[in-house]
């Protein structure tokens, strides 16, 4: 019998995991903490932090926002659909958390990228002015959204973008050929 109760929690369980709740602006309430964070009031319960994360951040930004919880193993606690669908506040108050969590600096001219031990030691001017950062050669630190359009990790983990390697010159392209 007591199996059978494991099982049967463990069901529930897995049902609570996977079910997909939408936020609407009819059953969830957004507001601002006095910390700058949100806070999420929703199906009863009220959480005083939430993360606010895209699914799709490149094809979709607007659409399926992903609301968790923020300790180290965040859970899902629902997903809106689309941005145009909640108030102009609460859409404020999310494009701030998105625009912190997604901040990426654009690499307007590539300046200097040294190779050393394994790490690429990057010099370049951004849209946000210049800027030195430093990736891992063996990881995935350079990866290729588009034929054109790359995303480069450092590792602190703080993301730059060039849109099109076509626009910069063949001098750049020729230093960035190595992580290509």
């Amino acid at each position: 019998m007591s199996q059978e109760f494991n099982i049967d929690q463990m069901e529930r369980e897995v049902e609570e995991m996977t079910a997909l709740r939408y936020l609407t602006k009819e059953n969830a309430v957004f507001a601002r903490t006095e910390g700058g964070f949100i806070s999420l009031e929703f199906d009863g319960k009220k959480w005083e932090r939430v993360q606010v994360i895209r699914l799709f951040p490149f094809t979709e930004p607007d659409q399926f926002i992903s609301i968790r919880t923020v300790e180290e193993r965040s859970k899902e606690i629902g997903v809106i659909e689309d941005m145009k669908k909640v108030s102009k506040e609460t859409r404020k108050m999310l494009e701030e958390q998105l625009k912190l969590h997604y901040f990426t600096p654009v690499i307007q001219k590539v300046l200097d990228i040294k190779d050393e031990y394994g790490y690429a030691y990057f010099h370049v001017m951004t849209d946000r002015g210049e800027c030195r950062f430093t990736i891992n050669m063996g990881g995935n630190a350079v990866v290729r959204l588009t034929d054109t359009r790359l995303l480069i990790t450092d590792l602190d983990e703080n993301r730059f973008e060039i849109p099109d390697v076509l626009q910069l010159s063949q001098k750049e392209q020729r230093k960035l050929d190595l992580f290509l």
